[in-house]
């Protein structure tokens, strides 16, 4: 059927074009103003920096290998102050400076990585920010691959078959619950030997970061038989684990950063070099006011060590004991 010309010669289906408007179909996005190449090289100097973690949520930081590797380093820098000092922190002292960095950091992976410096002892205990910062680096990290060790490693103790290897589905957000080796294992451990072929297999078929095998084979091959968390703690001592991740440096220059030193030196000497300017007579007036103190409170429980320790675990208030 032909359709009769319209009376006010306007448009009509089949016209093709409508004046005014788009060929885009109904629904189509309105096409995007281009970024500006100086917005995209700040983008990129950013990504590569490992600076564009900052302030962002926990399943940005935790989606990639380098936004992890970038959230430790970021973290490292700006509270190796901590360890300089020489204070000892506790779990939860320390899930506050990483929620300074990530809003919605979660409790449970601080309290995995504590779990592995303290082992057996309470979750309140001291930590030093050397012990700390290298196990929270294998189990953030890692943080999948770990799930599915635990769950091999429950499998050896209960004589299970551990050659289906159980890869999470789930993101690391959503963390299994890992029992505590008094829970799970009589104290010797499991086989060494036998727990390594099945991690081997893991890393194989694992999609998610593995240590490399090689390194895993030499942490296994100096013992006999281990715990779950004495496989842990191994891990985040391995020197080569650390290099191979190549997010923070070694522990002999771990309280090193000049290139954070040399900013900071900058900022001092601008600071210093700035003037008040005050009306001339009230210099006495300033003078006589008097003084208040900090509202802020230093944290009473505090301990030093210290500082040319190497990081081991000899610096947490557990091993003083």
């Amino acid at each position: 059927m032909t359709l009769p010309p319209p009376r006010d010669g306007g448009w009509r289906p089949g016209d093709g074009r409508r004046p005014g408007r788009s060929n885009a179909r109904w629904g189509d996005a309105e096409p995007r103003a281009p970024v500006p190449a100086g917005a995209r090289v700040l983008g990129f100097n950013s990504v590569r920096q490992g600076t564009h973690i900052l302030f962002r949520e926990f399943s940005f930081i935790q989606a990639t290998p380098h936004n992890r590797a970038s959230f430790l380093r970021t973290f490292w820098r700006c509270f190796r102050a901590v360890g300089k000092n020489g204070d000892l922190l506790t779990a939860k002292e320390y899930h506050c400076l990483l929620q300074l960095l990530c809003p919605d950091f979660p409790m449970e992976l601080t309290q995995k990585a504590a779990r592995i410096v303290l082992m057996d002892d309470a979750m309140d205990c001291l930590m030093s920010f050397s012990d700390f910062l290298f196990a929270f680096q294998i189990q953030f990290y890692y943080s999948e691959f770990l799930d599915s060790v635990a769950a091999i490693y429950q499998d050896l103790l209960t004589g299970k078959n551990p050659n289906t290897v159980i890869v999470p589905t789930s993101s690391s957000g959503q963390h299994r619950s890992r029992l505590a080796p008094s829970e799970c294992s009589p104290l010797d451990g499991v086989e060494a030997s036998l727990f390594y072929h099945c991690l081997e297999s893991l890393c194989d078929r694992s999609k998610y970061s593995c240590p490399p095998s090689a390194l895993v084979k030499e942490v296994l091959s100096s013992v006999q038989r281990l715990t779950f968390y004495g496989f842990l703690m191994a891990l985040a001592k391995h020197h080569g684990i650390n290099r191979a991740l190549g997010a923070l440096p070694d522990k002999g220059d771990l309280l090193l950063d000049p290139p954070m030193d040399q900013e900071l030196e900058k900022l001092l000497s601008q600071v210093s070099g700035l003037s008040i300017s005050t009306p001339a007579g009230s210099s006495g007036d300033i003078a006589n006011l008097p003084t208040r103190r900090s509202p802020w409170k230093p944290l009473h429980h505090c301990q030093k060590v210290n500082i040319e320790s190497d990081g081991s675990t000899d610096e947490t208030e557990s091993s003083e004991n």
